[in-house]
């Protein structure tokens, strides 16, 4: 389990690709390494991935054909820049919201707004999704936990504040880059809940 704090980005170094999966090999800093072992679980934009082996100071993750398909792993280069989370720990603060680290879908970046006084994005998904994305609702962007701003049928805004950029990837956001979204687990279960319900007294 993950808060969605991101606590660093770091570069993707070197990547293996095999056929159905891809080695990630990730340079970290000796705060985030401490205390690291295989089989952990840490996410990488937002996705849960498994530590295979540990190299001075780089990570490894193997990253599945599936996980590929459905999340923006797969579009990663040299030089890359991913969030980083090591996983939830007993009695640690929760300063963002529950996250599973199982991106939900992709969305992609319709505009960005950087003036003096804001760093916008409007971020574009799949209407069927927009059903558990909500005004002031919570949404895992890039594995970081954020708060939605407007809402439409098949798009939604995010207000970045200056924190978030520093410590994140969505400083380097891009029209028509895709980001991983995991929508937040209570809000789906209540929804899901109440239309089946009325579902039910429909019938």
């Amino acid at each position: 389990m993950f808060t969605g704090i991101v606590q660093a980005t770091c570069e993707v170094v070197a990547i293996n690709k095999k056929d159905g999966l891809n080695t990630l090999e990730i340079a970290m800093e000796p705060e985030l390494r401490e205390g690291l072992i295989t089989g952990a679980s840490v996410a990488n934009n937002g996705v849960c991935l498994t530590v295979t082996r540990i190299e001075d100071d780089r990570v490894f993750f193997d990253v599945m054909e599936e996980t590929l398909s459905v999340t923006n792993l797969s579009n990663l280069t040299l030089g890359s820049k991913v969030n980083i989370e090591r996983s939830l720990t007993f009695g640690s603060e929760i300063g963002g919201h529950i996250l599973s680290g199982h991106v939900h879908t992709q969305a992609r970046i319709l505009e960005v707004s950087n003036t003096d006084s804001h760093y916008d994005i409007k971020l574009g998904v799949d209407s069927k999704w927009m059903n558990y994305i909500l005004y002031k609702g919570f949404v895992g962007v890039n594995g970081c936990s954020l708060t939605v701003g407007e809402v439409t049928d098949s798009s939604f805004m995010l207000h970045l504040i200056p924190e978030t950029l520093k410590l994140t990837n969505l400083d380097q956001a891009k029209v028509g880059e895709p980001l991983n979204i995991e929508i937040d687990s209570q809000t789906q279960a209540i929804v899901d809940t109440v239309e089946r319900v009325l579902a039910k007294r429909a019938m």
